[in-house]
């Protein structure tokens, strides 16, 4: 028989492939007051997650089970593949998530799994996990489960009643795509359940907000977020970001993640058989940062012609330099809206920004102290003590400025 460390190894590694697993968001909880165990503080681990503000976060990232009903070709878990297969036990899970808990490995979970019996059954399985956590060792650290689009609704609400965030995997930009390489999977079920869970989510929310009824049930705090696979069909950026765009509106998602297609053993041949560069998954999760933070649109950060993101220079100083006549910006009078648009100004120092301006003049030297890059921001602004060449800004030698230099190819000894 299988011992558990042996299982740990097979199914910690077959979920490493869903990048899903940010633990954000969620409400603070921990067990200071000597009651339950564990808490949603920042520490150290071993699956490392990045909040939106910069903390490190650690998660016990498994499935319950790589073993699946479904023959998905760009999974390297999918019925077909020719890997080896283990399961955990609802109780395995638990043991191994206290255990590293309090070994101060994770602050939380991750659990995932493949489609086994049915959809209902596997979702049933997942739940279990969560609420033995919950109910019986009283944990109270963050708990993310990868929900099945196809299971019942009542199970759906159960899980949301145990975890920080549900997620569904859309996989695939286009309906077309997920049929051809995920044909068992129905992006209509995937979105209905989407759809399900954002009432759920705005019921809670709403509820909390009314003052005068009781503490709200809980559901699903961190919200809900999806994954789409990046280079194992031909959609372009432009498609990408449009469906990202769409799910954001629709259903609120508190995150589009994009996973970069790897190729794997014994694959179709409609797969690619190289990887895109990783620098594309990059520029992906930069362009969502603009259309979350920023007020871009998805059509402003790539347009149709284009279709795809510039690898060599970020989408920020890309729309910048196509939209030269918006420059250089008077940051002493530029709205936060026009401020936002400044290549190296961020959120934070935008904000530095305009809370500096309502008491004091902003010159050349202040730029340091509000940490900005100067680089990069100097021939799009105006200071009291500076403005940009016509030339600069005009010119051709503007984006060569910006591109990374050409090196030389060395021997690799």
């Amino acid at each position: 028989m299988m011992d558990i460390m042996r299982k740990l190894e097979i199914l910690a590694d077959a979920a490493k492939y869903d990048a899903s697993c940010a633990s954000s968001g969620t409400e603070l909880r921990d067990s200071s007051d000597g009651k339950g165990l564990g808490s949603t503080a920042p520490g150290m681990g071993i699956c490392h997650s990045y909040a939106p503000d910069g903390r490190c976060i650690s998660l016990l990232k498994v499935l319950l089970t790589n073993a699946c009903n479904y023959d998905c070709l760009y999974c390297v878990n999918r019925a077909s593949s020719n890997v080896a297969r283990a399961r955990f036990t609802i109780d395995e899970v638990v043991k191994l998530t206290i255990a590293f808990y309090r070994r101060n490995y994770i602050e939380g979970l991750f659990l995932s799994s493949g489609i086994i019996r049915s959809a209902d059954y596997t979702m049933e399985q997942v739940i279990a996990v969560a609420r033995k956590l919950r109910e019986e060792h009283r944990f109270r650290g963050y708990i993310h489960l990868k929900t099945i689009p196809e299971a019942d609704d009542a199970l759906i609400a159960e899980a949301g009643k145990y975890a920080d965030r549900l997620s569904i995997n859309i996989e695939m930009p286009s309906e077309t795509s997920l049929k051809r390489f995920a044909p068992e999977k129905d992006v209509r079920a995937i979105r209905r359940t989407m759809g399900r869970l954002r009432l759920r989510l705005d019921e809670a929310k709403e509820a909390a907000n009314n003052v005068t009824r009781t503490r709200p049930p809980r559901f699903a705090p961190a919200g809900q977020s999806t994954q789409m696979i990046v280079g194992a069909d031909a959609a372009s950026d432009r498609a990408i970001l449009d469906t990202s765009a769409n799910l954001y509106g629709a259903y609120r998602l508190k995150r589009v993640y994009y996973s970069a297609f790897s190729p794997i053993p014994d694959a179709s041949r409609a797969l690619p058989l190289q990887p895109p560069p990783l620098v594309r998954e990059h520029r992906l999760y930069q362009a969502d940062w603009l259309m979350r933070f920023y007020g871009f649109s998805a059509r402003e950060i790539v347009d149709d012609k284009a279709g795809m993101l510039p690898l060599d220079i970020d989408p920020k100083l890309a729309w910048a330099l196509k939209h030269r006549d918006r420059f250089p910006l008077d940051i002493a009078r530029a709205s936060r809206e026009e401020l936002l648009r400044v290549p190296g100004f961020g959120t934070k120092a935008v904000d530095r920004i305009i809370a500096t301006r309502r008491n004091t003049t902003i010159r050349l030297a202040d730029l340091a102290r509000l940490n900005i890059p100067r680089n990069k921001a100097l021939p799009f602004i105006v200071l009291s003590d500076h403005r940009p060449s016509p030339h600069l800004l005009d010119g051709a030698a503007l984006a060569a400025r910006f591109k990374p230099k050409a090196r030389q190819l060395g021997f690799g000894f």
